[in-house]
């Protein structure tokens, strides 16, 4: 092994920081969260793609999604309720202020209006610039690898809490 202990810390830190970084991004997706979405980003040129969800250049038109869609409320109450958990986390520091990650995802939403229930597992693939001493995500793809959507029975409730993090 060549790298320095500095070194290893210093990358280990990165690691633990980028971590940090993707769960930010799910909890601003669960709590309903444009600013926050946004933040985990890099201001210009991100490279978003969710597959069938949409494909975006930059962050400023998935957070215009994100606020139409995952932001939606009829009567104070909003339509789709996620979750989004992440687990299995493989990032490598790839150079001075560059990295990239995988990360598995099992997803779960609940649509209010279509009385639905969606459950979605697939892979994250990342690449990570540091900004300003800060871990921001220039490339974010999602691959779904499967997903089960099932219709709500006229007994099952659906109770709001407090969604938004706000």
């Amino acid at each position: 092994m060549t790298d320095s202990l500095a070194e290893r810390v210093a990358n280990l830190e990165a690691i633990e920081q980028i971590k940090a970084l993707k769960y930010r991004y799910w909890r601003a997706c669960d709590g309903k969260d444009p600013a926050g979405f946004s933040a985990c980003f890099v201001s210009e040129d991100a490279v978003i793609d969710y597959g069938r969800m949409g494909s975006f250049t930059d962050a400023a038109p998935m957070v215009d999604v994100f606020r139409r869609f995952a932001c939606a409320e009829v009567d104070e109450q909003y339509v789709v309720l996620d979750m989004h958990h992440g687990t299995h986390p493989d990032i490598e520091i790839t150079g001075d202020g560059t990295a990239r990650g995988r990360w598995s995802l099992q997803f779960r939403q609940i649509n209010v209006m279509n009385r639905t229930e969606t459950l979605a597992v697939g892979e994250y693939v990342d690449e990570y610039v540091r900004v300003d001493g800060r871990w921001l995500m220039s490339v974010c793809r999602f691959t779904e690898q499967w997903w089960h959507v099932r219709a709500l029975g006229e007994d099952e409730k659906v109770m709001q809490g407090q969604v938004s993090v706000n």
